[in-house]
């Protein structure tokens, strides 16, 4: 999933949400004609451009025309947009009917207090709450409460491994960390490395604290919503991970510089890796690159021994409606046709998703063993990242603090326990200090 920060607009939108987003009054949503027969979507940016979203999504739109007799006008909106677009809408009043949202961001839109809550009536009205993978319903807003989105494309992490490089090797996909470090000393060699890792992107590297941190047993927030990063938990997780490039010596110091996943997926489809740390959706350009899908398996992020079994934070996208919507029984019948079993089939292999229903199967690649690892992955061993408005400000501080450990790594430097301790302390107090 794309991320953006959200939760700085979120004390401004929740002022506001009184006079506009709540009232029902002035909105260009729902029909223009008074016969509800109109919605306005806006979908995020999940295929290889705009123009291509559009393409894939027409087609269902007008079968959900054909059955229903309501129109949907689409606006596909990119990710670096689609913030302040839900901003402004929320401030405004003037929105859609249904929008897609990063999963990440449920809480912090949730506080808004802009977003229809899925209660009993409005589940019903979906096919039911019991549709849903847990995993992926878990994601839908602050635990405790009724939901304000509803899953609609999946995501999860998993580690691609190339097959020839460790046949040669004489190794065995690894099953824990130990063990994975081991192999990827062992495959750096001949000026390959063992791993390439997205180590100057902030959102990736927000994503592994957690995961790391998850799989110690820590969390990033307390019960009711206070940062605790500076826990032990945290900070072994975190170094845990800078050391694959810092003692273990299995990552090249340059990617310190990789800003995105892409460049660690295209050093891996070249042969000059053995292992990436990625989401699913990075097969479309592993294939890209020239390698074919059975040249590469992929297991789950592996956790030290006796540690607990998390792989993979909950990745995606869900759908919310604005509570302000005139067509509110067409808005849920539209998110009724996203969610259901033939939409998604059609839509999961052009937008390389996994199914967010429960039982369904992933269709996002034609290799069996690997739609079953990432299906496993997904349902089985991932942990929502923190459900609380400052979710996204820990992705931010935590983030880039650990960028520019990397950094100092990169450049001869060395990052000890007590210095991620400090990091995560200057890292917290500006959460804290934001609200």
């Amino acid at each position: 999933m794309k991320i953006r920060t959200f939760a700085a607009a979120a004390a401004i939108a929740a002022l506001a949400i009184t006079a506009t987003g709540c009232s029902g009054g002035t909105s260009n949503s729902g029909s223009s004609d008074g016969g509800g027969k109109t919605l306005t979507y806006w979908a995020s940016n999940q295929g290889t451009s705009l123009d291509n979203d559009k393409e894939v999504l027409t087609p269902q739109l007008k079968k959900f025309e054909e059955q229903t007799g309501i129109k949907v006008n689409l606006e596909v909106i990119g990710w670096n947009d689609l913030q302040t677009r839900i901003q402004t809408a929320v401030t405004s009043g003037q929105a859609p009917d249904v929008l897609n949202i990063g999963n990440t961001w449920a809480a912090s839109l949730q506080s808004t207090g802009a977003f229809m809550p899925f209660d009993s009536a409005a589940f019903d009205a979906i096919g039911g709450k019991d549709k849903f993978v847990k995993t992926a319903m878990d994601t839908g807003g602050v635990p405790g409460q009724d939901p304000t989105s509803v899953p609609l494309y999946g995501l999860a992490y998993g580690l691609y491994y190339n097959k020839a490089m460790f046949k040669d090797a004489g190794l065995t996909p690894p099953t824990n960390w130990a063990d994975m470090v081991a192999d990827a000393k062992k495959l750096t060699t001949g000026g390959k490395y063992g791993f390439a890792l997205a180590a100057g992107s902030y959102t990736e590297n927000a994503h592994f604290a957690f995961i790391n941190a998850a799989q110690n047993g820590a969390d990033l927030f307390s019960a009711d919503g206070k940062p605790t990063f500076t826990s032990d938990g945290v900070v072994d997780g975190i170094s845990r991970y800078l050391d694959l490039m810092q003692a273990d010596k299995v990552v090249n110091v340059g990617n310190a510089q990789y800003d995105n996943g892409t460049k660690a997926v295209n050093d891996f489809a070249a042969g000059k890796v053995a292992m990436i740390l990625n989401q699913n959706n990075a097969d479309s350009s592993i294939v890209a690159n020239g390698m074919k899908n059975d040249e590469y398996g992929v297991v789950a992020f592996p956790a030290p021994a006796g540690a607990k079994d998390v792989a993979s934070h909950v990745a995606g996208i869900n759908l919310s409606i604005f509570k302000n919507t005139k067509n509110k029984d067409g808005a849920l019948k539209f998110v009724k046709f996203m969610t259901s079993p033939e939409t998604q089939t059609a839509l999961g292999k052009p937008f390389a998703s996994l199914p967010v229903l429960a039982g369904a199967k992933a269709v996002f690649t034609d290799n069996v063993e690997e739609a079953k690892t990432f299906s496993d992955i997904y349902a089985n061993k991932s942990k929502p990242l923190p459900l609380v408005p400052s979710e996204d400000q820990f992705e931010s501080t935590v983030g880039k603090a650990m960028n520019q450990m990397f950094a100092t790594i990169a450049s001869g430097g060395t990052v000890s326990k007590a210095d991620i301790k400090t990091a995560l302390t200057t890292a917290q107090q500006q959460v804290e200090a934001a609200g």
